[in-house]
């Protein structure tokens, strides 16, 4: 697998809005009075009124609501669920078809970021305390956000060379450029909030924050790839899904050929990979997972991307060997109810079949005197829900800060 730097593979999954675009979407808002639509929402965005600002041509106030409520605003505009959540809820479900709740807020987040608006500020509630986050990920940076608009010092510890975890080194920025998770992690910098970067907290070293600041988070998410026991599993060529994108994003390595890849996983970020594998010139890619079509896990948006740029998705066939001598050749699999197999050429394997917590961090989940959150917590689920998570655990920290 090589990664060329000259390879444009960048481009943008859906058309953004433009003013008048945005303004008559917004005019289909019914304006409810109790809005389904913010009951979707983890993080408490509160789309009906984001909207109704838009909808009277205060893009501002919108931006500014979106960006009060949720410190990752932007990104979750691209990257969100919105199918599932806010959209599912939306009151005109029953009449035609949702609001298009997510392409507003990037409509409003991107005219923010276009305006280098700040809207942000802190306050001297709890001036004098000071939190360490651990981990730069999406429910850090919330936690982080939250403690400081209320004066609180905070520093963020992380081992990798940028902040945003997940969102920087495994989202592919034809979902998520890198100028929208830029533009949340510089808000976070204008209310004071410092980074350690390149440093790997360890244990010890969590136990000496316990006793140096007034509050430790711990959101370092799920960084170890899982593996399947199966035969051939230590061919060369076989890649997990989340070194593979993140070395991809950063162009760091280059490889010769991806060949013919097999990706194995049915989620996002299967569809990540094999979007990402097409972008960057594969021979051949096939996506094979377990579930059906209807039940595999990765959005509808993911999949008819995929779809749209001609990548097979086989459902419902297992994976039983990789074959090959030193390097993979073909991959073996076996239909999950007739029993029926079939054989795969492949060069390169990308195995999107999960993650989970590092070794390390796996007993921070219950440690005493730490608060967490995030995807180390809850295995994986949305990024709005580790923003959630993150603001859930500022307010309880908070709450101690008055005993």
């Amino acid at each position: 697998m090589v990664v060329n730097p000259t390879v444009e593979y960048e481009p943008e999954q859906v058309e953004a809005f433009d003013f008048r675009m945005a303004m008559e979407e917004a005019s289909r808002c019914l304006l409810c009075e109790d809005a389904p639509c913010k009951y979707g929402c983890p993080s408490g965005t509160a789309p009906d009124q984001f909207i109704r600002s838009i909808r009277f041509k205060n893009v501002n106030g919108a931006a500014e609501i979106i960006r009060e409520n949720n410190i990752l605003g932007a990104s979750c505009a691209l990257i969100c669920p919105h199918e599932k959540l806010c959209e599912a809820a939306c009151s005109r479900c029953g009449i035609d078809s949702p609001i298009q709740i997510g392409k507003l807020q990037q409509f409003a987040t991107e005219y923010e970021r276009k305006m280098d608006k700040t809207y942000l500020s802190q306050t001297d509630t709890y001036s004098g305390k000071s939190v360490a986050c651990i981990g730069a990920g999406p429910a850090s940076l919330a936690c982080a956000a939250e403690l400081s608009k209320q004066g609180v010092d905070v520093t963020i510890f992380d081992e990798h060379s940028q902040p945003g975890g997940m969102l920087r080194y495994e989202i592919p920025p034809y979902r998520l450029p890198e100028t929208v998770v830029d533009h949340d992690i510089s808000q976070l910098e204008k209310l004071g909030v410092k980074f350690e970067l390149n440093h790997k907290v360890t244990s010890e070293e969590l136990e000496q924050m316990k006793e140096k600041y007034d509050g430790v988070f711990v959101g370092v998410g799920t960084w170890e790839a899982k593996t399947l026991n199966i035969p051939g599993s230590n061919l060369d060529g076989i890649f997990p899904a989340i070194d593979f994108l993140s070395k991809a994003r950063e162009n760091k390595e280059s490889y010769s050929s991806l060949g013919n890849v097999v990706i194995i996983g049915g989620g996002d970020v299967a569809m990540d990979s094999a979007a990402t594998c097409k972008l960057l010139g594969a021979d051949s890619i096939y996506d094979v997972f377990v579930e059906s079509l209807e039940h595999a896990p990765a959005t509808q948006k993911e999949k008819m991307y995929d779809f749209q740029m001609g990548i097979p998705l086989i459902s419902e066939f297992m994976p039983v060997a990789f074959i090959g001598d030193e390097k993979v050749e073909r991959v073996r699999f076996e239909h999950v109810t007739n029993g029926s197999t079939m054989e795969l050429e492949a060069d390169t394997v990308i195995l999107a079949v999960g993650q989970t917590t590092r070794d390390e961090a796996e007993a921070w989940k219950q440690a005493a005197g730490i608060f967490t959150g995030g995807d180390m917590v809850n295995g994986g689920d949305t990024v709005v829900q580790a923003v959630a998570e993150g603001k859930e655990a500022a307010a309880k920290m908070m709450n101690t800060f008055n005993e």
